[in-house]
């Protein structure tokens, strides 16, 4: 009788949670949209901010926010992709490897506030960049590393072993196994993980807070070494900060529509990349 019901409560208890996750998902996206749609028009994602930030549009936030989620894939992803490239088909199995990997994941669980911090003190003073973008993408670049670590060493270690030993046997040195096989057998899992960081990269607000993010920019370019606007530092200032919050509260809305879409992009980017790999295989 106990094992009749242990699988039913097992399924039972996953159907209530993902129902409880999906009903939550549902009124939030409910809420925004309901709320949102009213400010959404091209002329809201192609002007700047006019009169206090009252109304107009947003282009400098979502320039700024692209323009730092490059330079967060161009710092994070080539040294995160090396350093699992190297821990899991170079590195030795002893003490130091473990500790290194221990490491990598406690950095993956300190606050991204802390991030912040540390990028205020290295490259805005240390480094004497001041309060720039690119303070601010190396700072999220930092945060992502460990993550984007830990997602590629896992996608390599689904590569069965004998696929490594048959490259081996017919003369490939352990480079070109690596290079010609088993890094494109891992090349959906690495992407897929990579685009998942650099949209949780994108929505971040505390790391950027202290190196470069700024309340209002009319200048919708953006240099690297100016401050720069971004979507999650607009919504909070628009929805806590600003001192008419009443009459740009249906711009805050919109505001996060727009970021909710961009982080949804992104994460639809990361499932077809796996499925058409995954289709290639």
């Amino acid at each position: 009788m106990r094992k009749k019901l242990t699988p039913l409560l097992e399924w039972g208890t996953l159907l209530i949670t993902t129902g409880l996750v999906c009903f939550f998902l549902v009124v939030i996206l409910w809420d925004l949209v309901s709320k949102g749609a009213s400010s959404l028009s091209w002329n809201f994602v192609s002007s700047l901010p006019t009169q206090g930030m009252t109304s107009g549009g947003i282009l400098p936030a979502i320039t700024g926010t692209v323009l730092l989620t490059m330079i967060t894939a161009l710092v994070a992803a080539p040294f995160g992709v090396s350093c699992a490239i190297y821990l899991n088909e170079y590195a030795a199995d002893n003490w130091l490897t473990r500790l290194i990997r221990a490491s990598i994941r406690n950095l993956a669980g300190v606050p991204s506030i802390i991030y912040g911090l540390f990028g205020l003190a290295l490259f805005v003073q240390g480094l004497q960049m001041g309060t720039s973008l690119l303070s601010a993408g190396l700072t999220l670049g930092l945060l992502s590393l460990p993550y984007i670590i830990i997602t590629t060493e896992e996608a390599l270690r689904r590569i069965p072993a004998s696929t490594r030993e048959a490259a081996l046997a017919v003369g490939a040195t352990q480079f070109e196994s690596i290079r010609d096989v088993v890094v494109p057998s891992a090349m959906p899992g690495m992407l897929t993980g990579l685009v998942l960081t650099l949209s949780r990269a994108a929505g971040e607000t505390a790391p950027i807070l202290f190196t470069g993010v700024a309340f209002y920019i009319n200048n919708p370019s953006g240099y690297l070494n100016q401050e720069f606007m971004a979507l999650p530092y607009h919504l909070y200032m628009l929805s806590t900060q600003h001192q008419a919050i009443e009459a740009v509260r249906p711009l805050a809305y919109g505001t996060a529509l727009v970021l909710l879409i961009v982080v949804f992009l992104l994460n639809l980017t990361a499932f077809y990349i796996r499925y058409k790999y995954s289709k290639n295989e």
